[in-house]
């Protein structure tokens, strides 16, 4: 008891304090985007499903492509000011595509240049974020740190998801896109009041951007448990965006009554990682990077659900499942990276990382339509569930993955 209340004062740390606020209300933002932008879409005249894959392929390209780039940023640089800007980014993305939805002029290359510019934001946020969170959280507390922030970005989802699509249903995609960007402009400015500046960046930006590269790419290759569970969410993701960014939303759709029955499986989604959350609080296995292979197998279930025709209570518990099984992967993959990885190449590592599980999301995006007008939105659904378990079962089979051992606890939380 005592350790855990020693864990929480986590929350009296002014600077922990800045980054949980900036991240919460910047994940309340982009919990708003998917409903209102999915609808907002497919309610254009002449929309279909493969209009929304072009402009969400719009997004995750220029994300995929600039997020190499985007780790030498964020370890040559005081990652809170590389954050600010990806922040104020996202915000412009999303207020050029309320303008849009909000003035009827809504021309396909626009909307996927405005979907670009977010997805080099996502690009820049995510390796400086990894990176920046042992900087604030002392070593024998980064698991804590990390499910507190995924309690903040959980808690964030539900309200999202539930305020999202109710905003959709009573003003429109174009004023719920405009929420979103004005939380990220608030989170760019909580994370410019979040300074740190660790001297050992000075020297980092003398190498060349390839010396950089090829030092990420040595940290990150000789370690098989990192390369292999990267491998397997390269597929695994693949399917979840085919699955949640153009299948789901379509079979709602067609068959569960719109925005309103999906905003309902996000929030179930979303409600399951704040359980989550709680488990990874308190859960600390010996093989972290095992158990949270083993907790993607269940992650196939919704699509499953989805597949097959269950009703929408059905299909909300298996979104739940999926969220609960996510986030504890999610803090225990984030924790054992922290600890494994040297600081100064931690966001490198983390950007190989998020291009090698995200480079195939894109092909999920774009044939998800295509094949489920070829051979029907729910056996599509029922193929996504059929990467992720295959996928998954492949890592298990390699023995970092299975062998990796977290640092004993007693001899971590003694000071140096």
């Amino acid at each position: 008891m005592h350790g855990y209340l020693r864990d929480l004062g986590l929350l009296r740390d002014r600077r922990f304090t800045l980054l949980l606020t900036a991240r919460t209300i910047s994940v309340l933002g982009t919990s708003f985007a998917p409903v209102a932008l999915a609808f907002g879409i497919l309610a254009l005249p002449g929309a279909d499903a493969t209009t929304l894959s072009v402009v969400l392929t719009a997004e995750a390209l220029p994300m995929i492509v600039f997020m190499l780039f985007a780790g030498v940023i964020a370890d040559r640089f005081p990652r809170h000011r590389v954050m600010m800007v990806s922040e104020f980014m996202s915000a412009l993305a999303f207020f050029a595509l309320a303008a849009m939805m909000l003035s009827g002029w809504t021309p396909l290359p626009a909307m996927a240049s405005a979907a670009a510019a977010s997805g080099v934001a996502i690009a820049m946020l995510f390796p400086s974020l990894t990176g920046i969170i042992p900087e604030v959280v002392p070593a024998d507390q980064l698991q804590t740190g990390n499910a507190l922030l995924g309690l903040g970005a959980n808690s964030s989802r539900v309200a999202g998801a539930v305020l999202g699509g109710g905003a959709v249903v009573l003003f429109g995609s174009g004023w719920a896109l405009a929420v979103s960007g004005l939380m990220f402009t608030v989170a760019g400015v909580l994370i410019a009041a979040l300074r740190l500046t660790p001297a050992e960046r000075d020297a980092a930006a003398e190498h060349s951007m390839l010396a950089d590269l090829r030092d990420g790419w040595r940290e990150f290759s000789t370690r098989q448990w990192i390369w292999v569970v990267v491998a397997q969410f390269s597929v695994l993701v693949m399917g979840l965006q085919a699955g949640h960014g153009v299948l789901g939303p379509l079979i709602a759709k067609e068959s569960l009554g719109g925005p309103a029955a999906w905003s309902a499986f996000l929030a179930g989604e979303a409600a399951g990682t704040i359980v989550g959350v709680i488990v990874s609080l308190r859960v600390r296995p010996k093989r972290p990077i095992l158990v949270g292979t083993l907790l993607c197998l269940p992650t196939a279930l919704p699509y499953v659900l989805l597949g097959t025709g269950a009703p929408l209570w059905a299909l909300v518990a298996g979104a739940f499942v999926l969220g609960v099984c996510f986030d504890v992967f999610g803090v225990l993959w984030q924790t054992t990276m922290q600890r494994e990885v040297p600081p100064e190449s931690l966001s490198r590592v983390s950007s190989y990382d998020a291009l090698g599980s995200l480079m195939f999301g894109p092909i999920g995006l774009m044939l998800a339509g295509p094949v489920a007008s070829l051979v029907g939105t729910r056996t599509a659904l029922l193929g996504c569930a059929a990467l992720v378990v295959l996928s998954t079962l492949a890592a298990l089979l390699s023995p970092g993955v299975r062998q990796l051992r977290a640092p004993d606890p007693v001899a971590e939380s003694v000071p140096s």
